[in-house]
Formats: structure tokens, sequence, C-alpha cells
């Protein structure tokens, strides 16, 4: 499964990549980014793409990498000495015991 989605993900990162190459070579007129008072020299179509590309790849990867990462987790976190753990087993043992009591009596 796993040999599967790395296919899959090279194989859509081949086709932008192709995508982006064959727009490249068909378009190649100069163009100028502008962002509010910011101009760009002129660059053609193709290596604007391929910034843009890699910026999103990169972005999106600083984005992800928290939402993948495995959460650190301290030994004390799960110790079976917590006051919790004690009384939720006493709740529960004395509740069956009372059904085997009780409840017995009535089959």
């Amino acid at each position: 499964m796993k040999s599967l989605t790395t296919l899959i993900i090279s194989a859509i990162l081949a086709l932008w990549i192709m995508a982006i190459a064959i727009l490249s070579v068909q378009n190649a007129t100069p163009v100028t980014l502008k962002f509010l008072a910011y101009e760009s020299i002129r660059l053609p179509v193709g290596v604007v793409l391929a910034f843009s590309a890699a910026a999103g790849a990169i972005v999106g990867a600083v984005i992800a990498l928290p939402l993948f990462s495995s959460p650190s987790f301290t030994s004390n976190d799960f110790s079976p000495d917590d006051e919790e753990t004690e009384d939720y087993q006493q709740k529960t043992s004395s509740g069956a015991n009372d059904w085997m009591e009780k409840g017995s009596k009535d089959w």
C-alpha cells in the first residue's frame, strides 16, 4: 500500500512538472509581477511558474509538518498509579459485585 501511495504521488508530481514545462515552452513571453508598490523584473512565464510551484511545495510542507509529526509522550502520562484509574476500577468492580449479590437472586 505504501508503494502505491508513493507511485501516485510521483505520477502527480511528474504531471505537474510536464505541464509547467509545456506551458513555459509554448508561452515564453516575459511577465512582471506587481504586488502593492513592488514590481519585479521581466521574467518568462515558465520561470515564474517554477518558482511559484517550489514556493508552494515548501510552504505546504512546512504547514503539514506539525500535522504528521508524532506527539511526544512521557512515561508518566500513562502511569497505572493514577488516582482516577483506581477510582474507576473501584467503582466498576463494586458495581459488578452489587449485581452479583442482588441481580443473581432474580434469576
